[in-house]
């Protein structure tokens, strides 16, 4: 789960941590069916991935712009690093019903809803953030989602009990921000009237 929270936060730090990870360390083992994860080439490119993304998420406009387009590689990249992690396999796509009967999709599908649900609230808050800063805060916020996506990885494969707590911290700090929106909102709307 905390590899799939990290990619809705940004798509390609835990598939990048867990390809490292398998690649240069015996921290962690993939199976078979994901060793491609930890091929140079896929390393690579997700190196290169990872750049454009920190990069764009930096500045105004462009960020709400990958946000976007990111809606459909975040959650895909959650259920990737989901399955992964909890060894499942992949079939292929010759017989779907195997996929269906043996339940190996069903990691896939949970990682992608909790990355979509992570993503989802990022970018709902992301516009926010940039109205009320003057994007100035894009940056900012940015470094602090890299830095939370960083730690969530590393926590989920090195110490997957504090995941919970980073969980909690996040999905606190996103309620919390949305209430102070609300507030906010309805304080400018009790001035407008008075």
């Amino acid at each position: 789960m905390g590899l799939s929270a990290s990619a809705g936060l940004n798509a390609y730090i835990p598939l990048l941590a867990l390809g490292l990870l398998a690649r240069y360390t015996d921290t962690i083992t993939l199976p078979s069916n994901w060793a491609w994860l930890e091929h140079p080439w896929v390393l690579g490119i997700l190196g290169v991935l990872l750049v454009v993304e920190l990069v764009a998420d930096k500045i105004p406009v462009v960020d709400h712009v990958n946000d976007v387009l990111q809606t459909f590689v975040r959650p895909t990249s959650g259920g990737l690093a989901f399955g992964a992690a909890s060894s499942s396999e992949t079939v292929t796509v010759a017989n779907p019903e195997q996929l269906f009967e043996n339940n190996q999709w069903v990691p896939i599908v949970i990682g992608m809803v909790v990355s979509f649900c992570i993503h989802a609230l990022k970018a709902a808050i992301r516009p926010v953030i940039n109205a009320m800063t003057a994007g100035f805060g894009a940056p900012i916020v940015s470094t602090a989602e890299d830095i939370t996506s960083v730690a969530m990885a590393l926590v989920a494969i090195l110490l997957p009990v504090l995941v919970i707590v980073l969980f909690i911290g996040m999905i606190a700090f996103f309620w919390w921000a949305l209430r102070r929106r609300r507030l906010r909102r309805q304080a400018k709307l009790a001035a407008r009237y008075q």
